[in-house]
């Protein structure tokens, strides 16, 4: 017997929900029911399943061994049944639903999606600015704009560009720099009380990041962009994210030089989904305006 068969689709898919997702609430929200019922309904198909599929502990549902497993297998599976009714489903072709980080959004890509419009005036884009990681083919976007590495199972990563960051300041506080040890004479920045990028970049020049002074924390890195161009201190910046800001005047970097992260950008898509003309053309755009954008910055 197939086990498809004692199992129904719908607690499958709220195992797949909560193990992408990471939180009952979550899943949830996005599969349109309540925590409870959702809730009720897992614990319904692992009975049925016939073992626990996660481990309840005081701080909410935690994947097991076999749930970490069953949850990787899900999503790829889930990814090839939402491509399948796509095919019969197409649609609106001139439409994309792009699912980017609030902070590009709003930082970099916003300023350049005029120049698309012009360019390709039957397309359509609407920005789906969230800070969760939105899979393709799965909560109904058709393009996920990602940072990070690449290895995203049941999904088509097309790398953008490598992601690196500098120190930026306002050009007042520039003045007060003039190598390495002077950085740590003033503000530095935090996002979330986090140093990330700081020990990456000083340690070529021979500082020891445990060094870093207190700063400002704030829980955005639009807020530390911010309050950098304010001259309040130090900030460890993405390029694209810090892009305008420098070429305005409004930001510097004091010192050269640009660490890697190890991370990059890429343009994510259901892998194995009919692809929308549009898609395309939307990712050629995009690298085109990211490569302008990069040759802008200082070596």
């Amino acid at each position: 017997m197939n086990p498809l068969n004692r199992i129904p689709l719908t607690g499958l898919r709220a195992i797949e929900a909560v193990a992408r997702l990471g939180s009952l609430s979550a899943a949830a929200e996005e599969l349109g029911v309540t925590p409870g019922a959702l809730s009720q309904r897992i614990s319904r198909t692992e009975a049925q399943l016939g073992q626990p599929v996660f481990d309840r502990t005081g701080s909410g549902l935690r994947l097991n061994a076999l749930g970490r497993d069953m949850g990787l297998r899900l999503s790829r599976g889930m990814a090839e049944l939402s491509a399948a009714a796509m095919l019969a489903d197409p649609g609106q072709d001139d439409l994309l639903n792009v699912s980017v980080a609030p902070l590009f959004a709003s930082r970099w890509l916003i300023w350049r999606l005029p120049g698309f419009t012009a360019a390709h005036p039957a397309i359509r884009i609407r920005l789906e600015p969230v800070s969760r990681m939105v899979t393709p083919g799965i909560d109904g976007v058709d393009v996920g704009l990602r940072v990070g590495r690449g290895d995203w199972p049941g999904l088509k990563a097309e790398k953008l560009l490598e992601q690196r960051v500098m120190p930026v300041c306002a050009p007042t506080l520039a003045e007060r720099i003039h190598q390495p040890a002077d950085l740590l004479r003033l503000p530095i920045l935090r996002e979330n009380d986090l140093l990330a990028g700081w020990q990456e970049w000083l340690a070529p020049h021979g500082v020891d990041a445990r060094a870093i002074p207190d700063g400002p924390t704030f829980t955005d890195g639009g807020l530390c962009l911010d309050a950098a161009i304010s001259g309040q201190g130090l900030f460890m910046a993405w390029e694209t994210l810090a892009s305008d800001a420098l070429s305005r005047g409004q930001l510097v970097t004091p010192l050269p030089g640009r660490s890697d992260t190890g991370d990059s950008y890429w343009f994510v898509t259901a892998s194995g989904a009919r692809r929308k003309p549009a898609i395309a053309r939307f990712r050629d755009w995009l690298r085109n305006e990211l490569a302008m954008t990069a040759r802008d910055w200082p070596s």
